[in-house]
């Protein structure tokens, strides 16, 4: 007979999901400190040591939309103005109420540039999106961090918390691919910056498509 669905259940079903038998703490403390270690360790040999990538980087989105959400911040991980009735807003808008999903979708186009950038690399194009999860996961965890600190604070720090952002995915993209190199670091940081460009820009036009296809 199937049992009950009650508090147990619940609980049970939340720590199924985070993983908290292996340990989300013990997740980002590892990624803090040894992320091209870990994950290469995780695609290549254990794959139970670390939370799910993609439960990973939709919970810790989910963690600074929530800090972001409560202490009304004006400046967000991602922050855009376009005019508000476009469809391009619209589209942008979306990317800022959904972090998760819209971290998923970024990290496709940073990873056709990693892919590019490092094809001598043993690794295919789904094994570097899985990269991308846990670093753009850790990544929303220094926003998390900051957009705390200037909620209670009142300083305006999410500057500061993109530049610590930016270093970090670059250091642990970096170490991921050959940390004794620092071209690969190099590689990383361009990597980054043109994958955030071409998303951003892609968005745009989609949305200025449809705009003038509606006028038509």
């Amino acid at each position: 007979m199937i049992k009950r669905i009650n508090s147990h259940y619940i609980i049970h079903e939340i720590e199924h999901i985070l993983h908290f038998e292996k340990g989300i703490l013990y997740t980002i403390r590892e990624l803090a400190i040894r992320p091209g270690i870990n994950i290469n360790h995780f695609i290549k040999e254990n794959r139970s040591r670390l939370v799910k990538p993609i439960v990973f980087i939709i919970i810790t989105s989910l963690i600074y939309s929530i800090i972001n959400h409560f202490f009304h911040l004006e400046d967000g991980y991602v922050n855009f103005d376009i005019t508000k009735e476009s469809t391009s807003a619209i589209f942008l808008k979306w990317i800022n109420d959904h972090y998760g999903y819209s971290n998923i979708i970024i990290g496709v186009f940073i990873a056709f540039w990693l892919k590019l950038f490092f094809r001598k690399c043993d690794y295919n194009f789904f094994e570097i999106i899985i990269l991308l999860c846990f670093v753009m996961g850790m990544g929303m965890l220094i926003f998390a961090f900051f957009a705390l600190i200037e909620g209670i604070s009142h300083f305006k720090l999410m500057s500061v918390a993109g530049a610590f952002g930016i270093v970090y995915m670059t250091w642990a993209i970096g170490q991921f691919f050959d940390k004794k190199k620092p071209m690969s670091y190099f590689k990383a940081f361009v990597a980054y910056c043109l994958g955030m460009i071409g998303f951003t820009i892609t968005a745009i036009l989609i949305g200025v498509t449809i705009d003038a296809l509606i006028k038509h």
